[in-house]
């Protein structure tokens, strides 16, 4: 399957609670693919437990229902071939801490079959258009596992600026793994962001 046939009647739309079930499904298969194979890992887990847990998905589902502003908020958008399968997802949500409510945090995948196809950027230019227009925010925030260096490139790309390293984060399936911060400025109208 060519990369246009795939992406050829891709539509991005946002996910709510009641839908959160299927995308859960979608999730924990992506999960499936952390650190298997030669790929890098992705989220701070073991590959025996490369799930999201029961507490975790239900903070998730109910950030979905609260409003901009409220703690614990989240937003969540999936990117669907025109068959309806899920191809890859990108989520916003709140800081924990009450004084960065100018700031986000994001969360994104693209499924195995959609990756290096520029779906990627497609969701960040999508969260990013929404966090700056419709929710106000200033920044955008993130945190990568450091081996992921594909996602880094493609946050690079994106204008995502790297702000920190933490060295020996995470000791996962005798692995010794960094975290890397990295933050985009969201621009005002009419300037580039920095």
């Amino acid at each position: 399957m060519g990369n246009s046939v795939l992406l050829d009647g891709l539509r991005i739309r946002p996910v709510g609670a009641q839908e959160f079930d299927d995308f859960l499904r979608y999730l924990n298969d992506h999960l499936s693919d952390n650190g298997a194979s030669g790929q890098p890992y992705f989220q701070p887990m073991s590959r025996s437990q490369s799930r999201i847990p029961a507490e975790l998905a239900q903070a998730f589902r109910q950030g979905l229902e609260l409003p901009l502003g409220a703690p614990g908020w989240r937003r969540l958008w999936v990117a669907q071939a025109a068959d309806g399968r899920p191809l890859g997802h990108i989520d916003l949500r709140a800081r924990p801490e009450p004084p960065a409510a100018h700031r986000c945090l994001l969360g994104m995948g693209v499924d195995r079959k959609a990756r290096r196809m520029g779906l990627g950027q497609l969701l960040i230019n999508h969260a990013r258009q929404w966090a700056r227009s419709e929710a106000g925010l200033e920044w955008i925030d993130l945190q990568v596992l450091s081996v992921n260096l594909p996602a880094i490139q493609l946050y690079q790309r994106c204008g995502f600026v790297m702000t920190g390293e933490l060295h020996d984060m995470f000791r996962i399936d005798g692995l010794s793994l960094a975290f890397t911060s990295m933050s985009l400025k969201l621009a005002d109208e009419g300037m580039e962001a920095v």
